[in-house]
């Protein structure tokens, strides 16, 4: 048994035995650039050890098509790599994105039954197979209690094999699991870093240590911990569409906007490259065009966002049902995020299934309710409520837990209610809907639920409550563009110029140099009749 990182596993498969003494280190420099590096002994034979720990590579960086295939060359490689059975069924186990279907489970059951099968006498591989059998073989246990049994065999052989680096990134990438599944949020995001750190101190090129350092920190809370992960990650595995998107949830976490686009235009063409070689697929670019359009909207730049709905044609491989999809989310968040209230209640109704028509109805409802319509709110309200029962309903059937009121139907009845007079009414909705989406950490798509509140607040002449509902979001969203100006906008109406000078001066420094949202032509008139 011997450690191999992926760099000198890939070296090893591809040469000769003559000419690996002298060429196996410089090839190994340069793979190592590509997907990061990783220390996996196993028992298997040298012809699976570079498809091994690729796979595992590909893994860390949740590419699961290509970690699938990788370890699929390592059963070609050697039939009786049991330990290969068991990257197969992990590659089905999509943590934190999507929890398996009863289909998938049965796949993963098969590949977990044959490494089993196989056998091997190394206790610590055994250990790796027996904690995918945790989660795969037990047809009983609800998805969370499937997730929580693997946590625990994780557990076990991390502390048996404390100098398994490998194993106690995928142990901490569980309790992360468990913490977005709502169980012992902070403290399992915590216990997760507190595993992490000392790795990625160790292994600096690991992809599964900065990766999961990233997803351990995203929330406002904890955040600031993961931004050194965050700067290495996309340089530790550039050849990974995901490795160069994953940053930027730090980066946005923080207000790093234009972190946030380097980042993300970089994973879109990454992407792009990845999907056209059948080596992903386009919701890797998808993802990644999401997070341009917010961070182009935070740092100003109207135009560069207006643009992407009409790039998303473009994505290769897109399917024409999921960029209708797209462009629908996109063009609700920039009528939203740049307050156009006409675009917003006008914004067409896309031909695609009723339930995927939220965000527009969520859309037009406050759109037209913030322009005075109250029947054209009242309309999409009861669209929005339809839809929402239709979420229930599916949420019964399938057997899970219901998720809660929804906060977007909350602010939508909230707007509604302040179309119609009842200011009072729309702020007491607004804060249940505010603390709700900070309670369940519930990032939304666009304007968070207390901006919101702010806005209403400030509508209503209550200023100093504005302003501090505006520094709470801020607090939480820092460097969002419209609570920004929202705060300037209190500030001064306070008459307090300091602060709204303050904040106008913000708002115009993060923003791109092109930037062209016309509220920064206010802020610039502000500075420039302000100075002391």
């Amino acid at each position: 048994m011997r450690w191999i990182g992926l760099a000198v596993a890939i070296a090893i498969a591809a040469l000769p035995c003559s000419a690996q003494a002298t060429r196996s280190v410089a090839t190994a420099a340069r793979a190592a650039e590509r997907l990061g590096e990783v220390n996996f002994p196993t028992s298997c034979s040298p012809s699976a050890q570079s498809a091994m720990a690729k796979g595992l590579a590909l893994l860390h960086s949740f590419q699961y098509d290509e970690a699938e295939k990788a370890f699929t060359d390592a059963v070609r490689g050697d039939s009786r790599c049991a330990l290969a059975y068991w990257g197969k069924a992990m590659a089905l186990y999509q943590q934190l994105w999507n929890f398996p279907d009863a289909k998938t489970l049965a796949e993963g059951r098969q590949d977990v039954e044959q490494a089993q099968k196989l056998g091997t006498r190394d206790n610590r591989e055994r250990e790796y197979i027996d904690a995918a059998a945790a989660f795969f073989n037990r047809a009983e246990l609800s998805p969370k209690a499937r997730a929580g049994a693997y946590s625990l065999a994780m557990k076990k052989l991390y502390t048996d094999h404390p100098e398994d680096n490998e194993a106690g990134e995928l142990y901490a990438l569980s309790l992360i699991s468990l913490a977005q599944m709502g169980v012992q949020d902070m403290a399992n995001r915590t216990k997760a870093i507190a595993i992490l750190d000392p790795i990625f101190a160790k292994y600096p090129n690991s992809p599964g240590a900065a990766h999961y350092l990233i997803h351990a920190a995203d929330v406002p809370e904890l955040a600031p911990q993961g931004l050194a992960a965050a700067r290495v990650y996309a340089k530790i595995a550039p050849d990974s569409a995901h490795a160069l998107h994953m940053p930027s949830h730090i980066f946005r976490r923080l207000g790093l906007w234009q972190e946030v686009i380097d980042s993300n235009l970089a994973s879109a063409a990454a992407a792009a490259k990845a999907t056209e070689e059948r080596r992903g697929d386009a919701s890797y670019q998808f993802h990644a065009m999401d997070f341009l359009d917010y961070a182009y909207l935070q740092s100003g730049q109207e135009a560069k966002a207006r643009r992407l709905v009409a790039e998303l044609k473009n994505v290769p491989q897109g399917g024409e049902s999921n960029i209708i999809e797209e462009q629908n989310e996109f063009a609700a968040r920039n009528a939203m995020e740049l307050h156009r209230w006409q675009e917003a209640a006008m914004l067409e109704i896309p031909k695609e299934r009723f339930e995927w028509q939220d965000y527009t109805y969520w859309t037009r409802a406050i759109g037209a309710a913030r322009g005075g319509d109250v029947e054209g709110a009242r309309a999409a309200v009861q669209k929005l409520t339809e839809i929402d029962r239709l979420r229930v309903a599916r949420q019964k059937q399938a057997g899970g837990a219901p998720s809660g009121e929804s906060i977007d139907l909350s602010e939508a009845e909230a707007w509604l209610a302040y179309a119609q007079g009842k200011a009072d009414d729309a702020v007491a909705r607004l804060r249940s809907a505010a603390d709700r989406e900070d309670a369940r950490d519930a990032e939304p798509f666009a304007m968070p639920a207390r901006e919101m509140l702010a806005d209403v607040l400030a509508l209503a002449r209550r200023s100093s409550e504005a302003l501090a509902e505006y520094k709470a979001v801020l607090k939480i969203y820092p460097n969002r563009f419209d609570a920004l100006y929202g705060a300037a906008r209190a500030a001064d109406s306070l008459g307090d110029r300091h602060a709204a000078s303050d904040y106008y001066a913000k708002l115009i420094s993060i923003c791109a140099p092109g930037a062209d949202r016309p509220e920064l032509q206010t802020a610039r008139q502000y500075l420039a009749a302000n100075r002391n």
